[in-house]
């Protein structure tokens, strides 16, 4: 047994940043898990948030760091819970050199921080080493004096760190712990094999670049980079048999054991799935804090898949309902302190786990059915694997992810097609690709003409666009084209395109729509219809000409229509304001996915979890209106995107930004990426007016707003009907309210009385229909048509039939004001011991008013489409008795 002093993760974590920091280390918070860099999907390890340093693609003045990284992995996902140290989620503690330091100092400082501050007997340490690396043994030996026995060499696939086929790479040397023999694996084999030697510290020396002929060539720069995972340093000073057992992890178990009705360590199937939940859900927590959201696709695929996968194990031990959401605050009061982050988005990260919980309840126990009669079949047919057809489908119509899907196979002995699950993927992908193609290409009838526009390009050279600083420019026609051919001239009644040299008209981009207004000369007058660039640098005016003929180099003043302009401003700069107040009112998951700016209103599309509510719409269209009347001024200026990205200014996800950019100030609130035209002042915006907010797909809301004049019209309509309404109430607009409750109280009245009455009625029909019996075989039938409000009516009066006649059988249709069917079948006791069932005779006359239904023995009932077949079906009762 290794014999070490008890820390806590805190310490230990704290322990290592102090002891780098002492040695000229600069303390870098942890990075998000949503990487700066684009080809990566989440930050997976430390040296991630530094990759642009070690690969030389920006310049820093940063030399040493040390962090506690924040990581996520699920590749292998399979394995948590199974093993003692698989993690979706989990930190990283590392120091990093940019062309500082190098092998000496990052092995001399490793054995320091290891022997001296954490304390660990050097006799039970050992080392691995690249089996080449005669340099890294020459510093274990000579200068740590490690004995030759304990540092192992091993061979690339172990010891020798690559970013890819090509590029920086380089040897690494990892430490290990001896556990004692009591930990050693049944057939041995050593360091990097045998159980018992546990790898904590992996130091990776980058000092070669590998060329396409897999040469080494030494680097101008050699840094390092190494990772040292806290939970399993953790695990060995806190003498825990698994990572789960640790400080970390254990207060979660206990927690959902508690509330489960359980205990840890009693029950194999019981204990992974409290360590698969607690894996899961610290991952949740820190996913959403950082602003990723559930989605089919990307990190929000891999976030609601680990939702997912935690809620079904809640299922093996007994939790039915959402139950994650009340667990995430455990886990944040944990972390907090290191992250206080998460503690600022507590309702937050709620809120999302328990909607998307919401979400997957409706469908989990659907999908869990389907497959237990799915492997049924697999056991009726000798066969150990699902088609990827049916686990597709459970992908595609029930949310299973296809991990679920194998979770739940694995637990029986089955197995996944997954070769053919992927080729479904594969086509599902092609056929929405092609379908999207096929949309832009017949909307966009220009991407035919590439060819075209790009000759015009070469030939005429780039549209110049000033429309910023000028409505109206004195310009020459460079090109004319009609029908998609290049044109001489264009005269009166001839619709065309016209490109000119330089141009105050905004094409359309970036959600804004295009300008219209004229291009006019002496005796020549143009109307600009649409502006538009078909291609990188080249406009295009979708012109009529309505008086005098124009030619190709004609002079020219083309004037923007001002007032139609401004009024697109306006709901630009809106939409802006809407976006930062968005992130200020939700919270800073909140990001621009689509917008649409016109004359007539702004449309906004956004990433959040729920509907909003009536609260929240309102303090956000407050929030705008108040920065509106703040006179904000409203600046532009040109920068580097890695400049304007370093000041805070937002970029749109997945949009292309050359070197230069264009970011746009509202004030000390609001700074964007934008190549659009805007106000230069908020108070020019007048006023603003949320229409509508709706979902528009997963995690997708969308709200429609209009502002200036249109917004005082939008309001004036609304006082227009208030006061209709409030004349046809015969009182005030503030005391409608109150006259509508009054007016509903009467009718909730009016019906009791007349409920009543009908009841009373109903007594004296009930003896009408009586005598309208028949017997069959003994039997007492009554199957008739009656008028009944509801379902709750209808009984009503089987209750009433079936007090008066004793025994016998009652089966009542009526037609519901919507033009539907209604039916009932009610059966006395004394017959259903005779096995007459009120299920089977409602499963057998359901149909036929193309319905159906279901019930007990005594009572059943059903509705249907068919008004015009009741009789029919009625009538169908004598036959089937």
């Amino acid at each position: 047994m290794v014999h070490v002093n008890y820390m806590t993760s805190g310490e230990i974590r704290e322990k290592f940043l102090k002891f780098f920091e002492s040695k000229g280390h600069k303390i870098t918070p942890s990075a998000s898990l949503v990487p700066s860099d684009p080809s990566i999907l989440l930050t997976i390890a430390g040296m991630v948030p530094f990759k642009p340093i070690f690969l030389g693609q920006v310049k820093s003045s940063l030399k040493r760091a040390v962090t506690s990284q924040k990581c996520i992995r699920t590749n292998d996902i399979e394995n948590v819970g199974k093993t003692a140290r698989h993690h979706t989620f989990f930190e990283m503690l590392g120091n990093f050199s940019f062309g500082d330091y190098f092998k000496e100092d990052a092995i001399k400082w490793a054995w320091e921080f290891f022997t001296e501050v954490i304390g660990f007997p050097e006799e039970i340490l050992w080392v691995s080493i690249f089996k080449d690396d005669d340099e890294s043994y020459d510093i274990w030996h000579n200068l740590i004096g490690l004995p030759e026995k304990r540092i192992v060499r091993l061979g690339e696939e172990d010891n020798f760190w690559k970013v890819g086929p090509t590029g920086p790479c380089g040897p690494c040397s990892e430490i290990y712990i001896d556990l004692g023999e009591e930990k050693a694996s049944k057939g041995g084999g050593g360091v990097g094999v045998d159980e018992r030697y546990l790898e904590l510290w992996n130091l990776v020396f980058m000092q070669y670049n590998r060329e396409e002929d897999g040469s080494l060539t030494p680097l101008p720069k050699q840094n390092i980079d190494t990772g040292l995972g806290l939970e399993r340093i953790a695990s060995v000073l806190q003498k825990a048999n698994t990572d789960f057992e640790t400080d970390l992890f254990l207060p979660i178990i206990k927690y959902v054991a508690q509330n489960a009705g359980i205990k840890y360590k009693e029950d194999n199937k019981k204990d992974l799935a409290l360590k698969v939940i607690a894996d899961h859900l610290r991952a949740l927590v820190f996913m959403i804090s950082d602003g990723i959201v559930p989605s089919n696709e990307g990190r929000g695929y891999v976030l609601r898949m680990l939702l997912r996968r935690a809620f079904r194990y809640g299922k093996v031990i007994n939790y039915n309902q959402p139950f994650l959401y009340e667990v995430a605050p455990v886990i944040i009061n944990l972390m907090k302190e290191v992250y206080p982050k998460i503690y600022k988005e507590e309702n937050r990260i709620c809120q999302i786990i328990l909607a998307e919980e919401k979400r997957f309840q409706e469908t989990l126990n659907i999908g869990i059915q389907i497959l237990d009669n799915l492997k049924e079949e697999l056991k009726q047919k000798n066969k150990d694997k699902l088609s990827g057809r049916d686990a597709f489908k459970l992908y595609d119509t029930y949310g299973f992810p296809l991990e679920l899907t194998r979770d739940i196979l694995e637990e029986d002995g089955f197995g996944i097609e997954e070769d053919d699950f992927k080729n479904k993927m594969k086509i599902q992908k092609e056929r929405s690709r092609k379908s999207w193609v096929k949309t832009k290409a017949s909307s966009e009838d220009d991407n035919i003409n590439q060819k075209l526009y790009q000759s015009i390009l070469k030939e005429r050279g780039e549209t110049e666009f000033i429309g910023y600083d000028s409505v109206e420019v004195k310009t020459k026609i460079i090109a004319i084209t009609r029908e998609d051919k290049l044109a001489a001239k264009a005269k009166a009644g001839d619709k065309c395109k016209i490109y000119l040299e330089k141009t105050p008209f905004y094409a359309e981009k970036g959600g804004q729509i295009g300008d219209k207004g004229v291009i006019i000369s002496r005796s020549k007058n143009i109307e600009i219809l649409d502006t538009q660039a078909p291609i990188e640098g080249l406009i295009a005016h979708f012109a009529e000409v309505s008086k005098g003929e124009i030619k190709v180099g004609d002079e020219v003043l083309a004037r923007v229509d001002s007032s139609r302009r401004k009024d697109i401003a306006r709901n630009h700069t809106a939409t802006h304001l809407l976006h930062r107040v968005l992130r200020d009112v939700l919270g800073d998951h909140v990001k621009q996915s689509g917008s649409a700016v016109n004359t007539h209103h702004l449309r906004f599309d956004f990433n959040h979890f729920a509907p909003l509510t009536m609260e929240e719409l309102e303090k956000i269209e407050s929030l705008v209106n108040k920065k509106i009347l703040d006179e904000l001024k409203v600046e532009t200026k040109i920068s580097t995107f890695d400049k304007a990205k370093e000041i805070g200014a937002i970029a749109l996800f997945g949009e292309k930004y050359g070197e230069e950019v264009r970011v746009v100030k509202i004030g000390e609130f609001s700074l964007e990426l934008c190549g659009g035209t805007h106000l230069d002042s908020t108070s020019s915006i007048g006023l603003f007016k949320i229409l509508n907010e709706e979902g528009i797909g997963s995690s997708l809301r969308r709200i429609e707003a209009v502002t200036g004049d249109r917004a005082l019209k939008y309001i004036k309509e609304k006082e227009n009907i208030i006061k209709e309404v409030s004349d046809k109430l015969q009182t005030t607009p503030s005391e409608i309210p109150a006259k509508i409750n009054q007016i509903i109280d009467d009718a909730n009245n009016m019906k009791k009385k007349v409920k009543i009455i009908r009841n009373k009625l109903a007594h004296y029909e009930v003896d009408k229909l009586l005598s309208k019996k028949k017997e069959i075989k003994g039997v007492n039938i009554i199957a008739l048509k009656v008028e009944a409000e509801d379902n709750n009516d209808l009984r009503n009066w089987g209750d009433l039939i079936k007090d008066k006649i004793k025994s016998g059988i009652v089966v009542l249709g009526t037609e519901l004001d919507d033009g539907k069917v209604a039916l009932l079948v009610m059966v006395t006791d004394d017959l259903v011991q005779k096995d007459y069932y009120a299920g089977n005779i409602i499963k057998a006359i359901a149909p036929i008013v193309d319905g159906k239904g279901g019930g007990k023995k005594t009572m059943a009932q059903a509705g249907g489409q068919k008004a015009d077949k009741l009789d029919q079906a009625l009538e169908k009762v004598y036959e089937i008795i």
